[in-house]
């Protein structure tokens, strides 16, 4: 099965995504939890998510990708900061509950100047302190561009994280191309050199989606700048070798790429193109 699908408004419930993504050829989505650059959720409605649930079951989509608000800095200096990022997590996956399956990603936050040892030990602090055994979604650490003071654009400091969190087996990783090349990988000349590297570091049973988007920037440009398929520095070839490769075409991916429905629909229907058998459907 190929999960492809993109960023949707929320405004309509989760039925309203639904309609949406089917409208634009989608079978998987991802949305904020709440305001992207404020704190307040919307009041939950359970005949929509019992609507949706039974919408999702008959068209056999992928999981939902619940995304964090951007406000949200769980290794801030500032530990009101901290307090709204471990308050605001800790809603969003107690309403996620309601959801079987879900994915819920946030980027790792920016330590400001402390340093990015004090940064990860704040950032396992909030999850270790949200984190219940009765979680049933996967909570991801989504992959950094490295801009500013940001955690989470080395492999490395992502395995620090999940290795710092008591209950990781609820931990995963969404991995960004855009971010990931911006970061300095080489997923243009050395895809499967990357993708080991991943493995070695972070392991890829870890992995559990991908953002697919084109860059504004050269690589290693550290920037975080998306750009629409087949109009950055990544390309068309370079996407297309992604979510074919062999150990990344199970994923679900996500399109955040500056569009509008009618540009989602286009990338999805190219996507599609693009999507090549699996090697058991040919033999």
């Amino acid at each position: 099965m190929f999960y492809i699908g993109c960023h949707l408004s929320s405004v309509g419930g989760y039925s309203g995504m639904g309609r949406d993504a089917l409208s634009i050829g989608a079978n998987v989505f991802q949305y904020f939890t709440r305001n992207p650059r404020g704190g307040a959720a919307k009041d939950l409605d359970p005949a929509d998510i019992k609507e949706y649930l039974e919408m999702a079951a008959k068209h056999n989509f992928g999981p939902i990708l619940a995304h964090a608000s951007y406000t949200i800095n769980p290794c801030s200096k500032d530990l009101r900061v901290r307090e709204f990022a471990l308050e605001t997590m800790a809603d969003d996956l107690d309403r996620l509950q309601n959801i079987p399956g879900a994915l819920y990603n946030f980027h790792p936050g920016s330590h400001v100047g402390q340093g990015i040892d004090d940064g990860i030990i704040l950032i396992t602090g909030v999850l270790n302190a949200i984190l219940k055994p009765e979680h049933t979604t996967l909570v991801l650490l989504e992959t950094m561009a490295g801009k500013g003071s940001e955690v989470g654009s080395k492999f490395e400091e992502l395995r620090r994280i999940i290795d710092g969190v008591e209950l990781n087996d609820k931990m995963g990783v969404c991995l960004d191309t855009c971010h990931v090349s911006d970061a300095g990988y080489d997923i243009i000349g050395d895809l499967d050199g990357v993708i080991e590297e991943f493995d070695a570091v972070v392991g890829l049973d870890r992995l559990k989606a991908i953002h697919v988007n084109d860059s504004k920037n050269p690589p290693g440009a550290r920037k975080d700048r998306h750009e629409k398929i087949g109009d950055g520095t990544l390309g068309v070839e370079l996407i297309a070798n992604v979510i074919n490769h062999p150990k990344l075409r199970h994923l679900p991916f996500y399109l955040e790429t500056p569009n509008e429905l009618d540009g989602y629909a286009r990338e999805i229907a190219l996507l599609k193109r693009l999507r090549k058998p699996s090697a058991d459907a040919q033999a």
